[in-house]
């Protein structure tokens, strides 16, 4: 693990490739020493290229985590027991897999956890819209009924008056008719009747003019239809308030409650 691939000798200055892989720093500079920043170049051990940084190959990130396990390896390296170094390596990566599996199995509970909250908000404020929902189509129904009564009721109003006027319409046109048939009458006996033809008819024309005179046609149409509709409509203020929300309203009670606990297992 502390031995670099291209020497095959303990890491000088180990550098890391975003692919992972570290090279001694002078091994890189030996095997691209062609290259400029900004080129591109491949990773000696899986091929996968990468840009050389600005400041060239001397600008690739160090691994610090290998220069750890260095420092670890020359100072077990530098006991007088050579058979510590083993079991003391050995034990290091014993705690290390420990610590990661705690960490592991942590996270695991965390993932579950978080979605078990992420089901439980769905499945709330899914309830929450069907409420809304419900309210909305009530007030919808309460609106469509009353709109229904009150064109009704303007509609009967307006059938009501209307037979009204038409009666006394029907009432003042056949006047009308008797009137125009006496004019028509008088003016033809004026105009070609004889003297013995008025003599004999004037008094009985007289007699139906008088009649006809009687039928006082405003007095007839004031006192046959009731008074004139005086109808009005006024709409719900409600609509009027923008800030008023017809159909309820929503009320946080609180920030959702944290089910998280991270705890440290290192």
């Amino acid at each position: 693990m502390t031995e670099c691939c291209i020497c095959t000798e303990v890491f000088t200055d180990p550098r890391v490739l975003p692919c992972i892989h570290t090279f001694c720093l002078k091994c890189l500079l030996n095997y691209g020493m062609d290259r400029k920043p900004g080129d591109r170049m491949p990773c000696p051990m899986c091929r996968k290229e990468f840009t050389i940084p600005d400041g060239g190959l001397s600008g690739i990130q160090k691994n610090f985590c290998m220069e750890k396990m260095l420092h670890v390896r020359n100072l077990l390296v530098g006991q007088e027991s050579h058979e510590q170094t083993p079991d003391a390596l050995r034990e290091l990566v014993a705690s290390d897999t420990q610590k990661v599996t705690n960490l592991l199995v942590m996270t695991e509970e965390v993932l579950q956890r978080l979605e078990s909250e992420k089901n439980d908000v769905v499945e709330y404020l899914d309830g929450i819209e069907d409420e809304i929902d419900t309210a909305a189509d009530k007030s919808i129904a309460a609106i469509q009924r009353d709109r229904v009564k009150l064109l009704s009721e303007v509609g009967s109003i307006r059938q009501k008056r209307l037979k009204q006027l038409e009666t006394v319409k029907q009432e003042v046109e056949q006047h009308m008719t008797a009137l125009e048939s006496f004019r028509r009458y008088s003016e033809t006996l004026l105009s070609s009747g004889t003297a013995y033809d008025v003599t004999r008819s004037a008094s009985s024309l007289h007699d139906r003019a008088d009649e006809l005179m009687k039928f006082d046609v405003i007095g007839h149409v004031d006192s046959s239809l009731p008074p004139p509709v005086n109808l009005t409509f006024t709409s719900s203020t409600v609509l009027d308030r923008i800030e008023e929300n017809l159909v309820g309203t929503i009320a946080k009670e609180g920030q959702l409650k944290q089910i998280i606990e991270v705890k440290s297992f290192l």
